[in-house]
């Protein structure tokens, strides 16, 4: 059975890869999964710089998933250029790097680093929020939106994935956005916000206040998006 897909000119033996965040950068894992059974590895959210993420309690449990507020935590572009990719270049899987700031010139630092790496193709996590525009999420805005996709790619080697925040009226404005500015791929979607309180401790759940809720309930959220968003662009 031929089982392979075609990315933006990148072709996956399968279509089956990790989702950003819940696999670390594959060695995390690679002990108990097979990695070169994978069509390929989607790697945690690498910056710039080292990022501390949230501070604890970051993780709480919700009936039927979870409530995560980490803040995407992760060692920085060195340490992962250093140790991931060498670690992954090991197996018979893509690459595809998820890349997070909090300003158009972090991305655009982490998008030139990558373009001289052995990565295959680059996510962009436009869920974080944009610092120079009041803390409002990139993806929350379709002209940021557009923005954001348009200089990523003028430094962009690798094809460029749009992964879209669910968190927004119209999910297909922001395809659109994306498509506007030159996106190869899109990916929909990162987690939907909640919040849950301990009514023992009467305090918030997780130090955040929010987080992103996962769990099956998601999955159907998610696939009238895919749906929308499929219809909505090219």
């Amino acid at each position: 059975m031929n089982t392979k897909v075609n990315l933006a000119g990148v072709e996956l033996k399968n279509p089956v890869m990790t989702a950003s965040g819940t696999f670390g950068s594959g060695a995390e894992y690679g002990e108990m999964v097979d990695l070169n059974r994978l069509g390929a590895v989607v790697t945690k959210g690498v910056a710039n710089i080292p990022w501390p993420g949230n501070p604890t309690p970051r993780i709480a449990e919700t009936y039927g998933g979870m409530i995560n507020a980490i803040g995407l935590q992760n060692p920085g572009y060195e340490v992962f250029a250093k140790r991931d990719i060498p670690y992954l270049k090991q197996f018979d899987t893509k690459i595809i790097v998820n890349v997070c700031g909090k300003t158009t010139e972090d991305y655009i630092d982490v998008v030139e680093k990558l373009s001289d790496e052995p990565v295959d193709m680059l996510e962009i996590n436009i869920s974080c929020p944009n610092v120079k525009e009041g803390g409002i999420a990139f993806g929350q805005d379709p002209k940021a939106v557009e923005a954001i996709t348009r200089e990523v790619k003028k430094y962009a080697k690798q094809p460029v994935i749009m992964k879209l925040s669910p968190n927004v009226t119209d999910i297909t404005v922001m395809a659109r956005a994306a498509e506007a500015g030159g996106a190869d791929v899109l990916s929909l979607i990162n987690t939907l916000t909640g919040m849950k309180i301990d009514i023992h401790k009467r305090n918030f759940a997780v130090a955040n206040r929010t987080g992103g809720l996962s769990g099956p309930a998601i999955k159907p959220v998610a696939v009238r998006m895919v749906y929308q968003a499929a219809n909505a662009v090219k």
